[in-house]
């Protein structure tokens, strides 16, 4: 019923756990999960989840964030995007919440590696899973470069954790990209992103937990796992004015046709 379209599960506390996780998905009616990477030295602990479960795929990236890590080559990324149940590039982006004595042009390194990226997203044609936070107008910028902009060719791909404004939000449409809301949507001062979540196109909404972070309410401030995800559609279903089942339904069928991988056997 419920999908979770973006999730960490690799962490020790999850892997030590698995069945108990795996038997809070079921009982919560979750039944496919994506588990997303973000550097390449956890990226076999991700692979390994989804070639275990048949219920889990995963994502092939290098997080923004994550400094003083191996810098992966686009021939290291097209490798490991050529796998069985990889079915998407990411998480990549740009951040410029903590530059801390750094500007924004000492950002080059996160800019270029976001470009490499993208142009093996495009050479291998998976959709790009996309993290932005406080620097919404150069990711708009160096995708439109890059060639995607919605038009032939586009891999396209889902900004995740949506929390930036209604511009953002159209601008990513006009690029042909979904957004996917986390539990960030439940909380009572996300007032811009709740209207967001109102008029949004269905055919274009995803729901994930971004599992062990942001625990929807109400469950806020705990460990959050894909079994909270059917929160966020809650949510969302509250503020459009229709059942969940609509919002789980819409959802899932648009993880299919975005991850159309998922489609592929793997034996």
């Amino acid at each position: 019923m419920f999908t979770d379209s973006h999730c960490h599960l690799n962490y020790p506390e999850f892997l030590d756990n698995m069945p108990a996780l795996r038997a809070s998905m079921l009982e919560a009616q979750v039944t496919r999960a994506l588990v997303i990477s973000t550097k390449m030295e956890t990226f076999e602990d991700v692979h390994s989840l989804a070639m275990a479960y048949d219920n889990f795929w995963c994502t092939v990236g290098v997080h923004p964030d994550e400094e003083g890590v191996a810098e992966p080559s686009a021939d290291e990324l097209i490798e490991k995007a050529g796998r069985p149940r990889v079915v998407g590039v990411g998480e990549t982006g740009l951040d410029y919440y903590r530059l801390g004595e750094r500007s924004v042009s000492d950002m080059e390194w996160q800019r270029e590696r976001f470009r490499r990226h993208i142009r093996v997203a495009r050479e291998v044609q998976l959709p790009l899973v996309i993290h932005t936070r406080n620097a919404s107008e150069d990711t708009l910028k160096i995708l439109k470069e890059e060639g995607e902009d919605g038009s032939t060719g586009s891999v396209g791909g889902v900004f995740h954790c949506f929390t930036e404004n209604e511009y953002v939000a159209r601008a990513a449409l006009d690029l042909g990209f979904y957004v996917s809301f986390s539990g960030i949507v439940t909380f009572k001062n996300a007032k811009e992103l709740k209207d967001i979540a109102t008029w949004l196109p269905l055919e274009r909404l995803l729901i994930e937990t971004d599992s062990p972070y942001l625990a929807p309410a109400p469950y806020r401030g705990q460990k959050n796992s894909p079994a909270l995800v059917p929160w966020v559609a809650k949510q969302i279903a509250e503020l459009r004015g229709v059942a969940v089942e609509e919002i789980a339904g819409a959802s899932s069928q648009n993880f299919d046709r975005l991850f159309t991988r998922i489609n592929e056997k793997t034996s």
